[in-house]
């Protein structure tokens, strides 16, 4: 039982963690919370399942196919509704109001264009699940664990070992100073939005997968767990953002599991809350710095 819920939880976890990456990397960057991740994530779910069931692809293939389209809509954010307000140099709040309208607006082009019902991929991959005799994996499970963990491991190799990933990590720590070092910060910050959005719309796909269940708010609910994630690792901390996602994932499946399901969000949260009372700054953040490492 135990075990079984481990896995449970693992799994549900590691799709929080890309979720939550995504806001991480904007955040380190651009110091704004990205409230457009929830809608990203939900155009991502449904360009996924589009081409499961109307063109009968891989689910691989969809998902690579949903981060393209994730990306294409990271670049629009940041050059319409970013970039502009950056340039004038104003509060962080102007770039959250218009990261919470472009929200808005991808809702209700979700509405009109796919309809207010739920949506499900059709038991595309309802295989029996695998019996290990302590605990059962699905396929589903499988995928969403081993895509997720694939693209945090890629994601990590990207930031710490190529070019672009020093370049996105000097801007993170001052964009006038990385300018001045030869950086173009403009390019930087629209990688790194594409980036995100492209994790975002991933997510997306594996979480409708997950659950079999996909509708134009699902992205309204998820942000804000993706924000709290997002603050429990340590803002602009992607490992932060990763181990935050596990935690958060089996706390939510341990809380159904032993009985109080109706109060899945409210223990999993509960927990965030003393975890913070205890280090304010997040699991993997320092004090002088926020959440950076």
């Amino acid at each position: 039982m135990f075990l079984q819920q481990l896995v449970n939880g693992l799994t549900l976890g590691s799709l929080y963690a890309v979720i939550a990456i995504g806001l991480t990397l904007v955040f380190g960057v651009l110091d704004i919370i990205n409230m457009a991740h929830g809608g990203i994530f939900m155009i991502g779910a449904f360009v996924g399942l589009f081409m499961v069931v109307n063109f009968q692809m891989n689910i691989f293939v969809a998902i690579i196919v949903a981060m393209i389209v994730g990306a294409i809509l990271g670049y629009l954010l940041e050059v319409f509704a970013l970039r502009p307000l950056r340039r004038k140099k104003v509060s962080h709040l102007a770039p959250l109001i218009s990261t919470i309208g472009v929200s808005i607006f991808l809702e209700s082009l979700a509405l009109l264009i796919w309809g207010p019902q739920t949506r499900t991929f059709g038991g595309t991959l309802s295989a029996a699940p695998f019996d290990f005799g302590i605990f059962k994996i699905s396929m589903v499970q499988i995928i969403g664990l081993g895509v997720s963990v694939l693209l945090m491991i890629i994601l990590n190799i990207l930031i710490k070992k190529t070019k672009i990933g020093k370049a996105i990590r000097a801007t993170s720590l001052s964009t006038e100073t990385a300018a001045l070092l030869g950086i173009n910060a403009t390019r930087v910050i629209s990688v790194t939005v594409m980036l995100a959005s492209a994790l975002g719309a991933a997510a997306g796909v594996l979480v409708g997968l997950s659950f079999d269940a996909i509708e134009p708010m699902m992205g309204s609910i998820i942000v804000f767990k993706g924000l709290a994630v997002l603050i429990l690792g340590g803002l602009g901390n992607i490992t932060g953002a990763m181990v935050g996602g596990f935690i958060l994932g089996v706390a939510e499946v341990f809380t159904v599991a032993y009985g109080a399901s109706s109060y899945r969000d409210a223990v999993a949260f509960g927990l965030i809350i003393i975890l913070l009372f205890w280090r304010p700054q997040g699991l993997f953040g320092s004090k002088d710095k926020g959440g950076r490492p």
